[in-house]
């Protein structure tokens, strides 16, 4: 999913847990475009912005041409590619040059507000406390463990410091204990591209083991036998659709023992959190199959629970000799039921509970005694407490008007004891565990701010009208003082796909903006799933166009309640969310004086008419099939590579990762160049590449911080607040 990685476990989960070719015609014709900071020729000489080649290259498609002269970016092994994104590199650098004393100065309060030796709240599995904790100056988590209690001697099962020597980018995930504690399987990836190598430690001597496994997804699991492995690989098109059996210490070749043929389906190996059984999660964006596995019995075969039915999804957990199935049978916001693991199919579920259709379910929690429902009411999360001994529920409570809540380290079975995390737009995460029988909760964890003060800031939640009468959710911050003069500047964020929600969470990071007198506002368009399943129903395939116009609206509300003006918004939003940024730069660009677009899936059209690209085939379910004609004709009518016109845009900035398998380099590439091209203004418009990156960014969170800095400094200069 382009920005959400939603089958695979990230690193703050384990710290909860553990803690195409073609043939070019045609001529070049080297360009070059406005976008000058000044109007003397000594200046547009220095600033000229970097030449691209135009080569034309003609596609028809169900009879429409189209002329793409960028398609050549494409093409990495190019040299003249990549001396075209280094040239716009060293375009930004110079450009952004008279603002390095400002992103000096956020970069330092930006890491002045994170706590840089910092620890998890440790969870408890087994015999051990398990947790990650940060040290000062380093760019990578430490895992460890004590054994027996908090007090006895740290060990350190994974220090990623030590694995990422001698790489600019390093990553890991879906780290795995064996059942019996002594090893660690983890993967790493150290270019960005998610092409994963699966690693086994053994923590009895601190030894890597030889068993190495290059070239794999990333997801693993343990048979409980403490010596089979289950892990999963890539097509050609980066879609996970095998799954792999590996006996540690075997001399042959490991064993296939799954394949997905359909290329609109991806594969992860999962387990039950009682650990009885492991779990084959195949899903495309509408369509979910489970297959089964005694972990007791890892070199046994795979049993399916119910076949897949086109438009039905469904989850699986266990507890009790009964399957638990989250599923959206007959239930659009999803309901839960229940199967005995001795014959799991369809005819045999029944309703635990009645349904809602006001409450989307969203996922579970199972213990001994309990269920914990995870859902969302009012276009808020919520936690409900189920007692299966009587039926009864209890519902959590929360102290701020808008917030978000989830589940963490939720590791144990026998337990009463429900642990989540809670922030809002100004709480800092918080961690309880809640007592599901006396109903009592317990701080664990309030995440220190240096220098943040909670009572200095305020948030709230307006509801701007869409153009189809529909009300849009805004979250919004600032800080007290606050007067709706419209003398205030505005970050305005958003996404508005795949059903993802955005929810009111705390970040350190925007408080540098809250402090110059922004307001930071997040608009929860359709697409998303803020306001239950119809909300991302009414944003998705020939309803695309809602996401834009909500977002537009949003704007328009911002600016008619004098919270800001066009002069003091700036838009952003990222992958996805890159997607409504060009939409809406293409559609209404007077609103904006400023455009961040962070890895932007915006060459909609030739990227979903391209099935060798990851991800394409999967998401047909998102965006539509452009083969047919009603989804080709709606993809064109909003793609904002195809739409680029010759007019005014804002002030702009378009980031890329060279490595990115979910947004192509190429597709900001190819926007930048034909907004050069085609724009009659002069604001600024920067291509900033990560040559050795993929689709997150920087992977320290040094690295990181500093390209939020850059991006602050950005939009403050574009502001005329450069301090």
């Amino acid at each position: 999913m382009r920005g959400q990685d939603f089958v695979k476990m990230n690193l703050r989960t384990w710290k909860a847990l553990l803690l195409g070719s073609a043939i070019l015609v045609g001529s070049i014709v080297v360009v070059g475009c406005a976008g000058h900071m000044e109007d003397t020729k000594d200046m547009e000489q220095k600033n000229k912005v970097p030449a691209v080649q135009r080569i034309a290259r003609v596609d028809t498609t169900l009879g429409d041409v189209r002329n793409d002269y960028y398609y050549w970016l494409r093409d990495r092994e190019n040299p003249e590619v990549i001396k075209y994104l280094e040239a716009e590199n060293e375009y930004a650098r110079r450009m952004m040059a008279p603002t390095e004393k400002l992103q000096e100065v956020l970069f330092r309060e930006l890491k002045g507000r994170i706590k840089e030796d910092d620890q998890s709240v440790p969870v408890h599995k087994g015999d051990y406390y398990y947790y990650s904790r940060d040290e000062a100056g380093k760019q990578y988590s430490i895992f460890c463990r004590k054994k027996g209690g908090l007090e006895a001697e740290e060990e350190v099962l994974l220090d990623e410091n030590i694995l990422a020597e001698g790489f600019d980018y390093h990553r890991v995930r879906a780290m795995r204990l064996s059942p019996d504690h002594n090893l660690l399987a983890f993967a790493t990836d150290t270019s960005g591209n998610e092409i994963y190598t699966l690693n086994v430690k053994d923590l009895r001597t601190g030894n890597m083991l030889s068993d190495i496994i290059p070239v794999v997804s990333g997801d693993v699991q343990w048979g409980n036998d403490n010596r089979t492995l289950f892990y999963t690989k890539h097509d050609a098109a980066h879609r996970p659709y095998q799954l792999y059996r590996h006996s540690l210490g075997g001399d042959g070749p490991d064993e296939l023992i799954f394949t997905e043929p359909d290329e609109r389906f991806w594969l992860d190996i999962g387990k039950t959190k009682d650990e009885a059984y492991l779990l084959i999660r195949l899903g495309s964006k509408i369509t979910s199959e489970v297959w089964f596995l005694d972990a007791d019995m890892p070199a046994g075969e795979f049993k399916r629970i119910e076949q897949r039915t086109s438009g039905r999804e469904y989850s699986v957990e266990h507890r009790e000799g009964y399957f638990y199935i989250v599923t959206n049978d007959e239930a659009l916001n999803f309901r839960l039921m229940k199967a005995p693991v001795a014959s799991p199919g369809y005819a045999n579920w029944e309703a635990v509970l009645p349904y809602d259709e006001t409450v989307k379910l969203d996922n579970i929690s199972v213990f001994k005694n309990y269920l914990a429902l995870f859902e969302r009411a009012d276009g808020l999360k919520r936690i409900r407490v189920l007692k299966i001994a009587d039926g009864s529920l209890h519902t959590i409570a929360y102290p701020d008007a808008a917030y978000t809540v989830w589940p963490t380290g939720n590791v144990a079975y026998d337990t009463d004891l429900l642990r989540f995390g809670y922030s809002s737009m100004v709480t800092p995460t918080t961690v309880y565990d809640f007592n599901m029988t006396i109903h009592t909760r317990d701080t664990l964890k309030i995440d220190e701010v240096p220098g943040y003060d909670a009572s200095q800031y305020e948030s709230r939640r307006v509801w701007a009208t869409a153009s189809d009468g529909v009300k849009i959710p805004i979250s919004m911050v600032y800080k007290k003082g606050f007067s709706q003069n419209g003398a205030h500047p505005c970050w305005l964020y958003g996404y508005g796909a795949y059903g993802a929600s955005m929810d009111p969470y705390f970040s350190t990071n925007r408080v540098s903006l809250l402090d110059r007198g922004f307001v930071f506002a997040i608009a929860h368009v359709r697409g998303g799933g803020e306001m239950g399943r119809h909300w991302y129903e009414d944003g998705k395939f020939l309803n695309k166009r809602n996401s834009f116009t909500d977002f537009i609206a949003a704007a328009e509300y911002l600016i008619q309640e004098n919270y800001t003006t066009n002069e003091k918004l700036v838009a952003s939003g990222g992958s996805a969310g890159g997607l409504l940024m060009g939409a809406v730069a293409n559609m209404r660009p007077d609103l904006f004086q400023a455009i961040i677009a962070d890895v932007p899936f915006v060459d909609v059209i030739n990227t979903m008419l391209d099935p060798t690209i990851p991800l394409t085939v999967v998401e047909y379910d998102e965006w539509g099939n452009p083969n047919e004609r009603k989804y080709y004709d709606y993809m064109k009518s909003y793609a904002p590579y195809e739409n680029v016109k010759a007019m005014e845009y804002p002030h702009m900035l378009i980031t890329a990762g060279l490595n990115d398998p979910r947004v192509g380099y190429w597709e900001p590439a190819k926007w930048t160049a034909k907004l050069r091209h085609m724009k009659t203004d002069n604001h600024l418009l920067l291509l900033k590449t990560n040559m050795g990156a993929g689709h997150g960014g920087a992977s320290g969170r040094y690295d990181y911080l500093k390209e939020i800095a850059f991006e602050y400094a950005f939009a403050l200069d574009r502001l005329g607040m450069v301090e």
